[in-house]
């Protein structure tokens, strides 16, 4: 677990739910695919030199249970 990881754990704890830092770049890569965010765009900011992994994050159109956005209860 990398120091930011922790962070995310013990802040999302806190706030009532445990989630790590790969969840929620995972929600912001589906959340910025889902609003029309170019996909080249969102490769380049992920750091995927392929863009097959981005398409990953673009999988949530097919089966939305899927999808990390979900797993955050907003309030």
């Amino acid at each position: 677990m990398t120091d930011i990881d922790g962070l995310v754990w013990a802040y999302s704890a806190v706030l009532g739910f445990e989630i790590g830092a790969h969840t929620l770049r995972a929600t912001a890569a589906t959340n910025a695919l889902d609003h029309q965010a170019d996909i080249a765009k969102t490769q380049e900011r992920l750091g995927h030199a392929n863009i097959a992994t981005t398409r990953i994050y673009d999988h949530c159109r097919a089966r939305p249970e899927d999808s990390p956005t979900l797993k955050v209860a907003y309030q």
